[in-house]
């Protein structure tokens, strides 16, 4: 991608008063030297596999190899009528943790950006586009937004939590969620921006601990409670809410908070949740 930055993303698009996603298209379409037609293609055979891992794991409780974890998406998905929560926020973290226990079944899904991080965009956009009453191919377009906002973040932080944590997977997660919900909803390019910023801020420090080593606890839960935090990042920016500070000087701050991270709190299973007693015994349990 050309463009490395959010703002100049915002600016183009603005500019010719077009979406971000028609945009990143026109970029990718001359980069890569195929036509709009083939990326959409493949981008709606991407989405195809995240609808299906998200029915999957909401339709019957699905164990880990582990089996440390199961069931969850289920479970939460099921308990929508006595549930506090409103019935799009439910069902978005119900799915977002199906399709991370399809991914700890070791299912089919679509890294997004990552595997550890791969139900809150899903999980997201198919409850949005639910009660939106958006197409498949609507969430197709948005899915490009979000991938452009995955691959600033690439550019300019990190997507990996062995380098930034997990405020680089579940936290670039909410931040791509967050970024296609309020286009499928809408909303500007700048709100866009602002929906990312925020969404970024609300998880700007958060550790990868995964107990035993695995991508299990607490990423499943984890993935739940992005798809929430996406929803309300949106909503904020909907409503005209900005972020005092640009989405790029955020994204730019979660690389450097990364960085500073103790190597014990970047997905090496040597600290935080991986070595309170429990999750030593679960480690014993499962590897001696």
């Amino acid at each position: 991608m050309s463009i490395r930055t959010l703002d100049e993303i915002i600016a183009e698009a603005e500019t010719q008063k077009v979406s971000i996603s028609t945009i990143i298209k026109i970029i990718e379409s001359k980069e890569l030297e195929t036509s709009v037609e083939n990326l959409t293609k493949k981008m709606k055979e991407y989405f195809q596999v995240m609808k299906e891992s998200a029915q999957k794991g909401i339709e019957r409780p699905i164990s880990s190899l582990s089996g440390i974890t199961g069931g969850e998406g289920y479970r939460l998905w099921k308990a929508s009528e006595n549930a506090i929560s409103d019935n799009v926020t439910l069902k978005a973290a119900a799915r977002a943790m199906a399709v991370s226990n399809v991914n700890a079944s070791m299912g089919r899904i679509v890294a997004s950006p990552t595997a550890g991080s791969c139900g809150i965009i899903p999980g997201v956009l198919i409850s949005v586009a639910e009660k939106l009453g958006k197409s498949d191919d609507q969430i197709t377009d948005v899915l490009f937004t979000a991938g452009a906002v995955g691959k600033i973040i690439a550019m300019n932080a990190t997507l990996a939590g062995a380098e930034g944590g997990c405020q680089a997977e579940c936290g670039s997660a909410v931040a791509m969620a967050a970024a296609a919900t309020v286009e499928l909803s809408g909303g500007t390019p700048r709100q866009v921006g602002h929906a990312v910023a925020i969404a970024l801020k609300s998880l700007m420090g958060l550790v990868c601990d995964p107990v035993a080593g695995l991508v299990e606890v607490p990423c499943i839960k984890r993935n739940g409670m992005g798809a929430v935090q996406a929803i309300m990042a949106a909503d904020m920016a909907l409503a005209g809410i900005e972020s005092i500070i640009p989405a790029d000087e955020v994204i730019k701050a979660m690389g450097e908070v990364g960085r500073m991270m103790p190597e014990q709190l970047r997905e090496t299973a040597t600290g935080g949740l991986a070595t309170t007693p429990t999750g030593k015994r679960i480690k014993r349990e499962l590897f001696g």
